[in-house]
């Protein structure tokens, strides 16, 4: 009995399972705090982004209806190009909401520019609604540009020095490369689209790009 029974509590702890060992929790990242100027160069482009984005959505809406209904088969690509400017503008709403960042307080302004300037390029035809277009890319590719550059130059001097590269700023980085090759393939269906037949073409795209260039300026500082 007792062969047994040993033989018995012998096969049962082989039996019972091994304790695993508890798994560590993960070591903290070293990340390096953000100086006050990396602070209001984020908020700042977070806020003219969601602007930019915002009176994008409008310009389209208001351009549409008058282009599609002379030229019904541009119904797609305008709806393809809203819809992307729509996405950019959930992504940055996001991101003002998470990190608190408020609003431009030129909205109310920028919403009816941006309306009226969608209204007027589109009654003009459809050559001057794809100058606008361009116009507006060809800004805020270079905006986007210049942010990823600043980005880049973060990232590279908290690494230099030793530190570890935060998610966020890993994701903004990679979004805003996104984004910004999207506006860009719009201003290349602009260009694919007669935007350099609107007349007088220099004027209305000099004229829209000068508005951009003095809206990016007041929306990053108020």
């Amino acid at each position: 009995m007792l062969l047994s029974s040993s033989a018995t509590c012998h096969q049962e702890q082989q039996a019972r399972p091994q304790s695993q060992p508890q798994s560590q929790p993960p070591k903290p990242k070293n990340l390096k705090p953000l100086t006050p100027s990396q602070r209001a160069f984020l908020s700042s482009a977070l806020r003219v982004n969601q602007a930019g984005e915002l009176a994008a959505t409008l310009i389209y809406t208001a351009q549409t209806p008058p282009v599609v209904n002379r030229e019904p088969h541009l119904k797609p690509l305008m709806k393809h190009m809203y819809d992307q400017e729509a996405g950019h503008l959930t992504y940055f709403n996001g991101l003002l909401a998470k990190h608190r960042v408020r609003p431009t307080a030129l909205y109310p302004v920028w919403s009816v520019l941006a309306t009226g300037l969608g209204w007027s390029t589109a009654v003009l035809g459809k050559e001057a609604a794809m100058a606008c277009t361009e116009a507006v890319e060809t800004e805020i590719g270079a905006h986007y540009n210049a942010q990823i550059r600043r980005l880049i130059e973060m990232v590279t001097e908290w690494e230099a020095e030793g530190y570890e590269v935060g998610d966020e700023i890993r994701n903004l980085t990679k979004e805003l490369g996104r984004i910004r090759d999207e506006e860009l393939e719009h201003l290349d269906h602009a260009v694919e689209h007669d935007a350099h037949k609107a007349r007088p073409y220099w004027l209305l795209t000099g004229a829209i790009q000068a508005g951009c260039r003095g809206a990016i300026w007041a929306s990053e500082r108020v």
